[in-house]
Order: C-alpha cells, then structure tokens, then sequence
C-alpha cells in the first residue's frame, strides 16, 4: 500500500479566464496542488499545458447550486473567479462556511466586499478563513498600504496610484466591470468623512517606477477605498487610476458624461462596449503592452514630525500580477501559514513578512521610500 498523501485540491471558479488562469499557473508552479478549472464550457488554458497532468476541467453554472456545493465540498481551498462581482451574490462564500472550507476571492466590487463582510462572525464560528479581494488592485496594493503604514506612528493620507496599459492582460470581465463602476458617482473617505466623488475626474500626475515615469491618474472606485477607511485610523482614502495609450482616459472620462452614462445602465449597451473595447485593447496590446506600476503613499507623524512612506511596484503582465497575488494567498492557507477564521480584507488578514516572503520566493519585489523631515 502507497504511501504517498494525496495532494491538496484545490477549486478555482471561473478558472479557464485569464485571471483564474494565472492564479491556478502560480499554485502549480509553487505548491504540489491539483487544481479543478470550472466554467460553463471549461477548456485548458494554453499556458497550463506543461501542468495538465494536475488540472482537471469541471463544467458547472454557478447557478447549480447542488453541483456547486459538491463541489466545494470536495476541496481543500476555493478561489472564487467568477466575475464581474459587483452581479454576484453570497452563494459560494456561503457554502464554503457550510463546508469548512477556507474561501479567496477577486472580488473588485466595492459593494461585494461590504456584503461578504458581513458574514465574518458565520465564518469565524465555523472556523473558515476567508479572503477577499485578492490579486494585485485589490490585493497586493492592500498590503503596499500595510507595509507603509507599519512605518509611521499615525496616518493622515493614504492615495494609491495605478496606471495599466492596455488591456493589463485582462479579459473582457474586468472591462465590464469598469464600465459598470463609472455609471454612478462613489463614495469616497476624505476629511473623516464619506463624500461623493466623481468617477474619472480630478486627475492629477503620478510619477511611477520605470518605465512608466509621470502619468496621468482619475478617481475611481476601488474595493481597497472601502476596507482601507476601516482598517486604520486615517484622515482620507484616495484611489486614482490611469491607462496607456493616455486616450484611452479621454474615452472612458468622456462615458461619465450624464447623456452617455445613462446609456450604460443598459445591460446590451455594458456589454457590447466590453465587446468593442476588448477589440480595441487587443490591437493597442501589441504596443504598449500589459503591464501595469501602482504605488502607494502613505502620510503621517514618525516621532512627532510629518513624513510620508511610498511603495511601489510594477510588472509586464496584469494579471500573472493578479495570479501571484491570489496564488500567494490560497497557498499559504493550504500550507497552514495563514490561518485567522472569519471573512477579511487582505491588509487585515495577511501579515506584511508572509508578502514580502511569497515575493521574494516569486523573484519580485517592492520599491519603498521614505520622505520628511527625519527620513
């Protein structure tokens, strides 16, 4: 008789997307999982091909409640791809309490994330650890602002800075998902304060790592705005993104105009602009790439005296960024390195050295700076 354990399994929803793609890429290159890729027409994603002996496609609608649950069940972790969140309710992160079972989501969906928070104390009485909003933004950046933080005695001002280019690698879900964010204005933590802030205005330059260098950045909504504000004592929460080719901005600004963003409140209409904007992104990919630099600025007191901490990353792909950042999440639940039942944001849930570690291991790393009077 073998023997040899079975190795964990892990179940990624949406997983044949680019996203759940790069995700289940890192866990095969960095743990000795299995995987399980569902969707409705599952088919293996080109870039796991040399690990095919250790994914297994599932067909399955989320709206198959029983199959779903068998499903989850069955696993010793599940990563929840399926986008765009902002259309997705509870159902899987409910059914991982039920099971036991340690739960991660992409979720970028401000008003996902206020929901699923809401079921920490279910989460915590079953013992599940559930993760939220994982990936690069949100993810990574959650814990960029963590790490500054980490550095000063109290905080006043946190803005992140995100820049993409292209299409960032990412499909057409995450462009619905911005066209879906811009039709209405957001609330955003300012002064102590929430205010309603308009989508894609007040831009401002942000000067980036190389080969970015000084772009163009807008407000925009952001799931990180949302747990930041209650993750720490701070003044303001600022998010602003940008995208390469700069006209791309001028597009999407243009859509928040009143006559247009009404449009958008039609579904045919959200869809068939993902459709021709990902057209579009797949020519202008070819140019200026995917990858993407964000950086977070952190400001406050060290000792009594002003001083502000900046981190800064970047990477040639958005989302082997995003896979990395959610790879590095589910596989330190499956090694028992992470281990905090109830339903959690990032900054609060992941210790700054487990990131710095899953970087260092993936050959990558932070850029952090310190500026005032006694850096």
């Amino acid at each position: 008789m073998s023997s040899l354990r079975p190795s964990p399994n892990v179940l990624i929803l949406g997983g044949t997307g680019r996203i759940g793609a790069a995700v289940a890429l890192d866990l095969l290159a960095q743990t000795q999982a299995d995987v399980v890729l569902t969707g409705r027409k599952p088919r293996l994603p080109s870039g796991l091909q040399p690990y095919q002996s250790r994914v297994r496609l599932l067909a399955i609608d989320l709206a198959d409640t029983a199959g779903l649950g068998r499903a989850i069940a069955s696993a010793h972790v599940v990563i929840h791809c399926a986008g765009p969140f902002r259309d997705r309710d509870l159902t899987v992160l409910r059914h991982c309490i039920a099971a036991g079972v340690p739960y991660v989501d992409v979720s970028d969906s401000p008003d996902y994330v206020r929901q699923a928070l809401t079921l920490r104390a279910e989460a915590t009485a079953a013992g599940v650890t559930a993760i939220l909003s994982t990936g690069v933004f949100p993810g990574l950046s959650n814990s960029m602002v963590r790490l500054a933080a980490e550095r000063l005695d109290t905080l006043d001002t946190i803005q992140l800075n995100y820049v993409v280019s292209g299409s960032g690698g990412a499909g057409k879900t995450v462009l619905r998902t911005t066209f879906l964010e811009i039709q209405h204005p957001f609330q955003a933590w300012l002064g102590s304060q929430w205010h309603p802030v308009q989508p894609y205005s007040e831009p401002e330059t942000a000067t980036f790592l190389p080969p970015y260098g000084p772009c163009p950045v807008y407000w925009f909504s952001t799931s990180e705005a949302v747990t930041l504000a209650e993750s720490f004592e701070v003044g303001s929460v600022i998010t602003k993104f940008g995208s390469l080719p700069r006209f791309y901005n001028a597009l999407t600004a243009w859509m928040t105009r009143p006559p247009l963003r009404r449009l958008l409140q039609h579904r045919a209409v959200v869809e068939g602009l993902a459709q021709v904007s990902y057209a579009m992104t797949q020519v202008s990919d070819r140019l200026s790439g995917v990858g993407f630099a964000m950086q977070a600025q952190v400001s406050g007191l060290q000792n009594g005296l002003p001083q502000t901490c900046q981190v800064d990353f970047c990477h040639e792909n958005t989302a082997i960024a995003a896979g990395v950042g959610t790879g590095a999440i589910a596989a330190s639940l499956l090694a028992g390195d992470l281990v905090r039942p109830g339903v959690w944001p990032v900054e609060q849930a992941v210790p700054t050295a487990l990131v710095l570690a899953a970087l260092q291991q993936r050959r990558l790393s932070l850029s952090v700076k310190l500026h005032g009077e006694n850096a």
